[in-house]
């Protein structure tokens, strides 16, 4: 008798979908793509859908982003992440209150990993309640996601 794996619950940092917005080919791109193929589930929040949603809207990404391509994620996110709508405990440990919501969605989410590429916050921290931050290369070589090129 075989055993089935429960997929990897993720969180990724706001940081991250925008970058695989602007490159799908990168890094950030491939691991997105791993959630709709390999059976991750990635675990956000109603708050971390209206960060990026404001984010996504602002003039300085036009240039890079295609309005379409981001409602697309936006859509996506929706119908296959899992939204944490109830509240986010308080948690307090990066001077940026956006990082501290998205430890707050992986904590309420019970996510096995968080992905940022914030260096000067988030991976800097390491790990919180026992949740590993890591950037994108560590969860290329932790998750199925086609390696690297």
């Amino acid at each position: 008798m075989t055993r089935s794996r429960k997929p990897v619950r993720i969180v990724l940092d706001t940081n991250i979908f925008v970058s695989a917005l602007i490159s799908r080919n990168g890094l950030p791109g491939r691991v997105l793509e791993a959630v709709k193929h390999q059976g991750l589930t990635l675990v956000t929040s109603t708050e971390q859908l209206d960060e990026l949603r404001a984010l996504l809207s602002r003039e300085r990404l036009a240039p890079y982003i295609r309005r379409e391509e981001a409602e697309d994620l936006m859509r996506n996110l929706e119908a296959v992440g899992e939204v944490v709508t109830t509240d986010l405990p308080d948690v307090e440990v990066s001077p940026d209150p956006d990082d501290n919501r998205i430890l707050g969605t992986a904590i309420a989410g019970r996510a096995d990993l968080i992905i940022s590429g914030d260096k000067k916050h988030m991976l800097a921290l390491g790990q919180v309640e026992g949740i590993p931050i890591v950037s994108v290369a560590d969860a290329v070589d932790r998750l199925p996601v086609g390696g690297r090129s």
